[in-house]
């Protein structure tokens, strides 16, 4: 016999009966608001085309790091699950027996957000209402693939299911957005803006960066071989990012948060060493603070908001990086530094009001020692949410409870997904407004908030802040 698949009405929710009853009432007052998602990864071709996604592992499985990580962590192969290699050797490709992989080892994700969201699509969306095992596994895969067939299981239908207002996807200045424009010519009226990413022009140590650099001046028209050129071609990039893709914020995953503000010279100089392909790792760092000051100065003026998302040693496992390339799953968070990291470009561009910058981090150690005095002080910074690794219940907790008494709410930003995963926006914001909820419900139970203040300011952190800080 089946376990059934449940969600508790009163899930996340502190278990003391006061501040449970002020989490209800505050998460009533929220529910139902849009959802505003400013950052991530989902594909714009899928509301470009509207096409029906392929199959439940295509969809759950496959694409998803989270999921594939944690079973890869407890020895099953990627290539079994799906995943592709990067040589295009043998990788599984009947669907249902990854899905039945999948299902025979759900118990893995006990206690962990993928659970949560997961279980969250599965009932909400396709309407199950079993814990997927060994024995339902097959049942499950016809459920969702008989939903997935029909029409308002499309990508667009399920847009305007969720309650989506807007959603951004991330896009290389490379990239001629043409998904993009195939959205707004087709007069649907779902908004699906774009936002500019620069890492594979701006890194030299990024993959085939010399080359990137070059195709940036093929397609700008600008010569990319000096300084001058190079950094009007990254300005025409977001001119064309704003104008075809309704493009409002950039966002930069450096390895660290270290900045620079270099001489003219001094930038000239540092330019002409690392366009050869053979740059130092000192060069290297040092040109990618440069360019964040760079940035910084863009944005200011253009408008666009600048969001930094330091820390992540990237593709850690080399096994699997040259196996399966990048983004696989074994990405580790490192210690970061901001306070003397981002000193270059907040003496330069701090200080301005017109200016926002959004800081994120895999550090929890830096929330109340570096992060929220920083935010709480300078104009220009605002504090992004609990990111990657800490999007979770215990983890938007620890976030609240560390930046608030230094930075208050209102320099934070709301929440955002940065998922690929699309079925999993509405459950990963509806986890963000019931920690949100249970956390102002504490400070009303404890008579440091009035129930008035804390249902506005569940309204700001759910739909007005994130709408303000990255202008949408």
């Amino acid at each position: 016999m089946t376990a059934s698949l449940s969600l508790h009405p009163d899930r996340l929710f502190p278990a003391d009966p006061a501040q449970r009853d002020a989490a209800r009432e505050i998460y009533k007052s929220i529910a139902g608001l849009p959802i505003i998602s400013p950052h991530g990864h989902t594909n714009p071709a899928w509301f470009a085309d509207d096409e029906p996604f392929p199959d439940p592992a295509s969809l759950f499985i496959v694409p998803d790091h989270y999921v594939f990580r944690m079973l890869y962590s407890q020895g099953i192969a990627l290539e079994g699950l799906g995943v592709p290699r990067a040589d295009g050797g043998a990788s599984e490709t009947d669907k249902r027996r990854i899905w039945r992989q999948f299902a025979e080892n759900f118990h893995l994700f006990r206690g962990t957000p993928s659970r949560m969201w997961l279980s969250h699509a599965f009932r909400e969306v396709f309407g199950i209402e079993e814990r997927p095992d060994a024995s339902n596994a097959d049942r499950i895969y016809d459920q969702i693939a008989d939903c997935l067939s029909r029409p308002e299981f499309r990508p667009r239908a399920l847009y305007e299911r969720f309650n989506i207002e807007v959603l951004s996807t991330t896009e290389s200045p490379l990239d001629d957005l043409r998904h993009h424009k195939k959205v707004t010519a087709s007069g649907w009226k779902g908004r699906v803006v774009t936002a500019y990413r620069p890492d594979p022009v701006v890194d030299p140590q990024f993959t085939n960066f010399v080359g990137n650099v070059a195709e940036l001046g093929r397609i700008t028209g600008r010569d990319t071989g000096n300084w001058s050129g190079y950094l009007d071609a990254l300005a025409d990039r977001r001119r064309y990012f704003k104008e075809n893709g309704g493009c409002t914020s950039t966002d930069h995953g450096h390895p660290t948060a270290f900045t620079a503000d270099l001489s003219r010279a001094e930038a000239e100089a540092l330019f002409a060493r690392v366009i050869k392909g053979n740059a130092s790792a000192a060069d290297a760092e040092l040109f990618r603070g440069q360019m964040l000051t760079e940035m910084a100065r863009m944005s200011l003026e253009d408008g666009m908001t600048m969001q930094i998302h330091p820390g992540s040693f990237r593709d850690y496992n080399a096994r699997v990086f040259q196996m399966f390339g990048k983004d696989k799953g074994c990405d580790i968070p490192t210690q970061t530094d901001y306070v003397h990291a981002l000193k270059p470009l907040l003496d330069r561009f701090g200080n301005e009001r017109k200016l926002t910058i959004i800081l994120f981090t895999l550090d929890e150690t830096v929330y109340s020692r570096e992060l929220a005095p920083l935010a709480g002080h300078f104009p220009a910074l605002k504090l992004g949410p609990a990111w990657w690794f800490h999007d979770s219940p215990e983890g938007m907790r620890r976030y609240r409870e560390q930046v608030t008494e230094t930075a208050g709410f209102y320099n934070t930003v709301g929440f955002n997904d940065d998922t690929r995963a699309f079925l999993s926006i509405p459950a990963r914001h509806d986890v963000a407004r019931r920690i949100d909820a249970g956390f102002l419900g504490r400070l009303v139970a404890e008579h440091r908030l009035d129930m008035d203040e804390a249902m506005e300011v569940a309204h700001d952190l759910t739909y007005r802040l994130v709408k303000a800080a990255y202008k949408l």
